[in-house]
């Protein structure tokens, strides 16, 4: 079997009982909140529109956005429940995913419920009223069961939307068939980004066809057709629950941004643990933004960062002091503010660079960003989704005057294939990729030093601060990798033929550098 296809097969059962317990809760709560709400709007007018017009709303944002905005809600309403109560919430992972798809799954939930209730044929209702129904009586015994068919299939669509849907949760740190997508187009693993798209449609026709059998029941009145399909639906979920169900929590969990560098470093810090006897876990995939929140939260207990990232993003600091004075100033602003604990720094640096093609650059006479900015005006700059929003891009550009006759943003992976493509002249690299030796790449030089130094250092939360053996555990790791066999490693898992997993690379760069045995 195919390595790739082996890997894959190798977490479905984890990333599937994950996928479905996500699904599963927040149907089972987005019901419980539409139904009711849903039956009393039904029974009163001025209730219907802004109930609608509610729900509607929240179709329109974006669903990774709205999973994205759950987490720093929830983080300050950690922060007050720390405060009041002396204990804080998870915010990061299974709860902000599981509020942002309830609230995705209530619209086909409540328009199918009003509609089925207000479609009911007043002459029922009133021959109801007329043999001296109450309300309750009414709604359970006349205008429920001629509303099941409707509900139900409401309650089909909500379904198939949130298994579809609880694929985007993977940035908020909760587990799902996402990951296959997420980690498969960072490190063009397409056989994972087929096979996370394939499990997601096998589980949304699988709950789809069950359930059809339980609308079709309640239409015909076939109660044990409803019944063998309610059955059936409970009996798959109960299988793919299985895992998630007997897991044992991990003692640690390592985090990840989603690109290859930080899965092939997260794996190794996991395998560092796993070696020590310690239960390790990684969460991967998590938005730039949220990861370092969540490590001061402690929803992670360790991850690596970028120095120069939380010098201007954090700290917001324009000046670029020397490497081992920034490092020191950093390490005590982590500390004092956030209880965060940093270790050291692995021994390579990840900068932002801008490269050209070797023949490209050669051609225009373009060895740094002065001469970039001679000939910026007739190219077309591509950048990774963040880089024009960060403070670097502001600096760089006024240091050097930089203005591009165009400005595209990418997915970093489709950023390198733009410039091999000749869609983009010059792109946002970053120095450690491997890509970078792959596509014979020059990287230009910053004689402005308008960008800060970005070490790969070792962060530990502050739950973590002082556990002695998480941090032997990952101490060795300080000044072990040079840049070159990073850029190799990263080169492993990005490369066009002879791809290797992320773990895979993790275990040939821990044995070369004899962190791992």
């Amino acid at each position: 079997m195919n390595a790739q296809v082996a890997a894959a097969f190798a977490v479905l059962p984890n990333y599937l009982s994950q996928h479905v317990l996500l699904s599963l809760c927040a149907m089972l709560l987005g019901a419980g909140v539409s139904l009711p709400l849903a039956l009393w709007a039904a029974r009163r007018q001025a209730l219907r529109w802004p109930l609608l017009a509610g729900v509607s709303l929240v179709q329109t944002i974006p669903a990774l956005a709205l999973l994205a905005l759950f987490y720093p809600l929830l983080l300050a309403l950690s922060g007050l429940t720390q405060k009041l109560f002396g204990t804080g919430i998870a915010a990061l992972g299974f709860l902000p995913a599981l509020l942002a798809l309830a609230l995705y799954a209530m619209l086909p939930i409540v328009r199918a419920t009003i509609s089925a209730i207000t479609g009911i044929d007043p002459a029922i209702t009133e021959a109801a009223d007329a043999v001296g129904m109450t309300g309750a009586q009414r709604l359970w015994r006349v205008e429920l069961p001629l509303a099941a068919p409707a509900i139900v299939g409401g309650l089909r669509t909500a379904m198939v939307w949130t298994i579809g849907a609880a694929t985007l949760a993977t940035p908020v740190g909760q587990v799902s068939l996402g990951n296959y997508i997420f980690s498969g187009l960072q490190t063009e693993n397409w056989v994972f980004v087929l096979f996370g798209c394939a499990a997601s449609v096998v589980a949304a026709l699988v709950a789809d066809q069950l359930l059809a059998l339980v609308e079709a029941g309640a239409a015909r009145r076939d109660w044990k057709r409803a019944a063998a399909g309610a059955g059936g639906f409970a009996l798959a979920a109960l299988a793919a629950l299985a895992p998630a169900l007997s897991g044992a929590r991990s003692a640690y969990v390592i985090g990840a941004k989603n690109f290859s560098e930080q899965y092939i470093l997260a794996d190794l810090m996991a395998q560092r643990l796993q070696a020590a006897g310690l239960g390790a876990a990684t969460r991967e995939g998590l938005g730039s933004a949220v990861v370092f929140r969540a490590l001061a939260a402690s929803d992670i207990d360790a991850y690596v960062e970028y120095s120069g990232t939380l010098w201007t993003s954090l700290m917001q600091r324009t000046d670029n002091p020397p490497r081992e004075k920034m490092l020191a100033e950093l390490g005590d602003w982590l500390k004092a503010k956030h209880g965060v604990v940093m270790l050291g720094a692995v021994g390579f640096e990840n900068n932002y660079a801008r490269a050209m093609k070797r023949t490209r650059a050669h051609q225009l006479g373009v060895a740094t960003l002065a001469d970039l900015a001679r000939v910026a005006p007739q190219l077309t700059f591509g950048t990774d989704l963040e880089f024009q929003s960060r403070p670097e891009w502001r600096q760089v550009r006024d240091a050097y005057g930089l203005s591009f006759a165009t400005v595209k943003s990418y997915n970093p992976t489709f950023m390198y294939r733009a410039l091999e493509d000749g869609q983009a002249d010059v792109i946002t690299a970053f120095s450690s990729d491997g890509r970078i030796l792959a596509q014979d790449l020059v990287t230009l030089g910053d004689p402005k030093n308008a960008l800060p130094h970005y070490d790969a250092i070792v962060l530990i939360s502050p739950k973590r601060a002082h556990d002695s053996k998480l941090r032997a555990a990952l101490q060795p790791l300080v000044g072990a990798i040079d840049l070159e066999r990073m850029r190799r490693a990263n080169l492993d898992v990005d490369r066009d033929a002879d791809k290797l997993t992320p773990h895979a690379a993790a275990e040939k760069l821990g044995r070369e550098t004899g962190l791992l045995k």
